[in-house]
């Protein structure tokens, strides 16, 4: 059953302040669109509930990536294609641009945006274990004010978040100190192009005369919100390369995730390859501490 576009209304105010105003004036009522790659699905399919929606994506107060001395800020509105094509950024966040190569095909990541994948919240969302590890903070803009938000603590459950209503994410901003981290990713899909992720994981881990200083490891799709695996990192940090550390890093994978069964999947499989992509990280990281 396909929508009927007589029972949506569109609107596009010229600024930021004219959307959080219509949105705090009916609480509510407004659903923001930017790219839309996920609403527009829902609408195609004749399942979008949202009636009134207030376009945001040509707003310029949500665009661009400054570049400061410490973070990198990146616009809640800025596209997949941006973050690809942006040298410090492809420089110093290699796990978020290859989420954003991995998103969809060039048509979607060409209005996709980061901010939209953050708050549709779904767990298998490419760039969400990146955005963790990079320990990520969101600025939250509303009628009422401005708040941060650590990522790590604006998932709240399956499709649940820490937005209050008339509240949009503004800006993501990352640390500038991972450029001598050693990074690895994978995404585990059914297919190498345009697949939803069976698992995912992101990782970094910094190195100081072989010694495993600092590690973040995060997973996606096996967990109702993307999982950071602290207890592993735990494991791994004050080690120096030694025989059977990947095992003892998989080993303890299983009791920090709780992967479901669905048509992509099953929990099962889920569990062993996140224990292998776990030991995969840890294998190619003590390869580099041995060379």
């Amino acid at each position: 059953m396909r929508a009927d576009p007589r029972e949506y209304e569109l609107v596009t105010p010229a600024d930021l302040r004219s959307v959080l105003t219509l949105m705090d004036r009916e609480p509510g009522i407004w659903t923001p669109i930017a790219g839309g790659t996920d609403l527009m699905v829902l609408y195609s399919a004749g399942k979008l509930r949202a009636r009134k929606l207030v376009s945001i994506w040509k707003l310029q107060e949500l665009r661009g990536i400054e570049i400061g001395s410490n973070e990198i800020r990146i616009g809640a509105a800025c596209t997949y294609s941006d973050l690809r094509q942006h040298q410090v950024v492809s420089r110093e966040l290699p796990l978020l641009v290859t989420a954003a190569s991995w998103t969809g095909g060039i048509a979607n990541q060409n209005r996709g945006t980061l901010g939209g994948n953050i708050v549709n919240a779904s767990p298998a969302a490419d760039s969400l274990p990146a955005l963790l590890v990079y320990e990520a903070t969101l600025d939250l803009v509303s009628a009422r004010g401005e708040r941060e938000v650590p990522y790590i603590q604006f998932h709240r459950g399956y499709k649940e978040h820490a937005l209050e209503t008339g509240e949009l994410i503004r800006a993501i901003r990352i640390p500038r100190k991972y450029s001598g981290y050693f990074s690895y990713t994978q995404k585990v899909g059914a297919r190498r192009a345009q697949a939803i992720s069976k698992v995912c994981i992101a990782a970094l881990a910094r190195l100081e005369n072989g010694m495993i200083t600092d590690a973040r490891i995060a997973l996606g799709s096996v967990a109702p919100v993307p999982v950071r695996l602290m207890e592993t990192e735990r494991v791994l940090i004050g080690k120096k390369k030694e025989r059977g550390l990947s095992g003892v890093a998989a080993s303890s994978v299983a009791a920090q995730i709780c992967p479901i069964d669905d048509l992509r999947s099953d929990a099962s499989y889920r569990s062993a390859v996140a224990a292998n992509l776990v030991a995969e990280f840890v294998q190619n990281l003590c390869s580099q501490a041995g060379s």
